[in-house]
């Protein structure tokens, strides 16, 4: 019998390839007549294709949660909740880590399973810290005084600073996208621009060009900088031997003594091509390295991020990344969910670009928003012009 060769597609980090290739690995000796063959693609790569093209080539797929409007309006993905056990997915609802199992549950459907999950928390060199006689921030306050020392980094391309956005939105008193022709009202919009100008005009301008993993690979591999308030963290880097110096995580800070900051969740999702010609091996692929077992066990032990709390609770996981899970866990559930709805994603992939012009002393923060919500409106369009 000639073997099924399923194909998946992933993101080009250690955290979103490895875990993949060792169940794949492990999956093929349990089936041998199956073979899953993953392939990687740089994040920027992930923004400029679309992936209802790779679902044509693609049996498998590494999501993020803002596309399942799309996936909902071209079924170019399995609706998952049509094929995998409502008690399975009921023990993934159950454990999820703040919103990522729902956040793949658009129009009814679960199109994709949270393998992953991420949100931006604070990252420190401890070892720093302790040596410059400076305490861990615990407020925002505390984070401006390192950023005037120097000694702060965060990832400053467009796509983290409009996460940055939503949060500071929130941290002035509103949610973003609660009206249909503004992002945000003005008020709150120009508190969040001003607050985040006063921050970054503060840090190094190698930021406007890094993003989440860039930082960590600067923190980890240099003496430069010793303390991130917020980027997506990478639970490796807090493993003994992945980079040249150990990174901590914690939870965000206080913003004005009684509010903490609220970031934006992320992670990614597996999806199965509607088009695929191996549906039932993809199925079964995607039901094992999601599960509990294997969330908490083999994908975590092998560089992954799971999606599944029990592995964020987990005392193994916890010893072998120095606590990351369980230090980042309350910043996490209490993050914010983005929009889904189909043209969601023209908004991401440009809203950034005039905030980070701002940020680097371009344009004024009113121009800022009039570009923004322009751009909103446009994105509200997509699926009225696919129609």
């Amino acid at each position: 019998m000639a073997k099924k060769v399923l194909k998946g597609m992933t993101w080009g980090h250690s955290r979103g390839i490895v875990p993949l290739q060792a169940f794949a690995q492990r999956f093929n000796q349990l089936y041998p007549d199956i073979e899953v063959q993953w392939r990687q693609r740089t994040l920027q790569e992930f923004a400029d294709y679309p992936i209802e093209k790779l679902t044509e080539t693609y049996d498998l797929l590494i999501i993020d949660h803002p596309w399942v409007g799309c996936a909902a309006a071209t079924n170019c993905v399995l609706p998952l909740d049509e094929h995998l056990s409502r008690e399975y997915l009921d023990n993934q609802a159950e454990n999820q880590v703040g919103g990522s199992h729902d956040s793949y549950r658009y129009g009814g459907h679960q199109w994709a399973l949270a393998i992953d999950a991420a949100a931006p928390v604070p990252s420190f060199r401890k070892d720093l810290l302790d040596e410059n006689g400076q305490q861990v921030p615990a407020s925002w306050t505390e984070v401006m005084e390192l950023a005037r020392m120097g000694k702060v980094a965060a990832p400053a391309i467009p796509i983290d600073l409009l996460m940055n956005f939503y949060m500071f939105c929130q941290v002035h008193g509103q949610e973003p996208f609660q009206q249909k022709e503004q992002v945000i009202d003005r008020k709150t919009g120009l508190k969040a621009l001003q607050t985040m100008k006063e921050f970054y005009s503060l840090l190094d301008r190698r930021m406007f060009d890094a993003n989440p993993i860039r930082v960590a690979e600067m923190m980890s591999m240099t003496n430069d900088f010793w303390y991130c308030p917020f980027a997506y963290g990478y639970s490796n880097y807090s493993r003994d031997g992945y980079s040249k110096y150990l990174l901590t995580y914690g939870n965000l800070v206080s913003f004005d003594g009684t509010k903490k900051l609220r970031s934006t969740i992320g992670g990614t999702g597996l999806a199965v091509s509607a088009f695929s010609a191996f549906k039932e091996e993809a199925l079964l692929f995607v039901e094992m390295i999601v599960s509990e077992t294997n969330q908490s066990t083999e994908y975590a032990l092998n560089g992954g991020q799971p999606g599944h709390r029990k592995a964020w609770i987990d005392e193994r996981t916890n010893y072998i990344t120095r606590n990351y899970f369980r230090n980042t866990l309350e910043s996490l559930d209490e993050s914010y969910m983005r929009p889904r709805y189909h043209g969601y994603l023209h908004f991401q992939d440009h809203a950034g670009d005039p905030i980070r012009d701002y940020m680097m002393g371009e344009g004024s923060p009113q121009q800022v928003l009039e570009t923004i919500d322009s751009i909103y409106q446009e994105s509200q369009m997509v699926a009225q012009n696919e129609r």
